[in-house]
């Protein structure tokens, strides 16, 4: 709030000296809008009136119950985003200075204190406050954004592919909140020409479930690098979570996809998670026989079946986390769901990234989509 006393105020007082507390309230009472007043003679009785309304705080260093920067560390813990004024004798000059270094915004000497120059202390002490204030919210945001960048570098690398016969397009948009999901995707070709793709979704949002996301990301990539497939790497995701996650009803759902070394067949596994979009031979569908078993986190001894999928020569597939299909589309904003998703498909004549996600309006949770692609010529 931008401080002004011809707007009506109000601050607390400590100070336990009837005579200084006297002058204080006297010359307020020379302002256009003369503030409303609360007085403490101890820190013990200020507690009790540091309530959210208190706009400044005044405090004397020499109270009953606290002395020097101890009375200040005390208010200062007590109201951390209300402005203090530091009120001192004309000895303790030194300890107004280092009440300011300590935290207060300003202090004045009790001898030299008049009504102007006090309405201009706390109309200064509380700017200062709000600069302040504003000051640690712009690093806390520059902080989280450096943060939510290395996470998304984590959750959203740059596919391993050698081969120029497939298409691969991603797409990631945060949800409505801003505050980094678990959301993750990878894709990675191995020695012998197979094409894996992984998309999954810690459920939950912010730095833990982001940084649980990036773990799952990069041992799904070692695993699959080393060999492992099928429902070896799926039973080491699950170990995985439940040795990292911070709380036990932490789940993840993913869908993987192993596409043969010729790209006319593929293996899934759809663990919890919404169904993958095919378009084959121009006909536009989901994955049948989804889904293959629950969540990772959830059963111990799960298992997944295995889905095939018989691609063709030209295919179009599409993994995405469940954000894209709980978004608000249309102009009732009703969800758009599985269906939904398809028939916006089937009317755009195909999958195209950029229009499908221009058509989805608020998100409520991150989006993140995989898109394979496989044209005959």
């Amino acid at each position: 709030m931008t401080a002004n006393l011809s707007e009506t105020l109000t601050l607390l007082l400590i100070e336990d000296d009837d005579g200084d507390a006297f002058l204080v309230e006297e010359l307020l009472k020379q302002a256009v809008a003369p503030p409303k007043i609360f007085r403490a003679r101890s820190l013990e009785e200020a507690k009790s009136k540091l309530t959210a309304d208190i706009q400044c705080v005044l405090v004397d260093l020499s109270l009953p119950d606290a002395s020097h920067l101890e009375a200040l560390e005390e208010v200062l813990a007590l109201a951390p985003h209300t402005a203090v004024l530091v009120l001192t004798g004309l000895r303790d000059v030194h300890v107004g200075v280092s009440a300011v270094q300590s935290g207060a915004q300003d202090y004045l000497v009790k001898q030299d204190i008049d009504a102007r120059l006090l309405a201009r202390s706390i109309r200064y002490a509380m700017e200062r406050k709000r600069a302040d204030l504003a000051h640690v919210r712009l690093v806390q945001a520059e902080l989280t954004a450096k943060e939510n960048a290395r996470l998304e570098s984590a959750l959203l690398p740059g596919p391993l592919l050698r081969t120029q016969a497939i298409e691969h397009l991603t797409r990631y948009l945060p949800g409505s909140g801003g505050t980094l999901a678990g959301d993750f995707f990878d894709t990675v070709q191995t020695p012998d020409g197979a094409v894996h793709v992984v998309v999954g979704d810690v459920c939950g949002h912010g730095p833990d479930e982001a940084a649980l996301g990036v773990a799952l990301r990069i041992a799904w990539r070692s695993l699959v690098l080393a060999g492992q497939t099928g429902d070896t790497l799926l039973r080491t995701l699950d170990l995985l979570l439940r040795a990292e996650r911070k709380a036990p009803e932490i789940f993840t759902t993913l869908c993987t996809a192993t596409i043969s070394p010729d790209l006319s067949h593929a293996r899934m596994r759809v663990v919890g998670h919404p169904p993958p979009v095919l378009v084959r031979d121009g006909v536009i569908e989901v994955v049948d026989g989804t889904p293959s078993g629950p969540p990772l986190g959830i059963f111990p001894d799960a298992e997944w079946r295995m889905i095939d999928v018989p691609l063709g020569l030209e295919w179009t597939m599409m993994l995405y986390t469940d954000g894209l299909i709980e978004a608000a589309a249309g102009e009732r904003e009703e969800l758009l769901g599985v269906e939904g998703l398809v028939d916006l498909v089937r009317r755009q004549g195909g999958v195209d990234l950029d229009r499908l996600i221009t058509h989805v309006g608020t998100l409520s949770d991150d989006l993140a989509v995989v898109l394979l692609r496989r044209r005959s010529s």
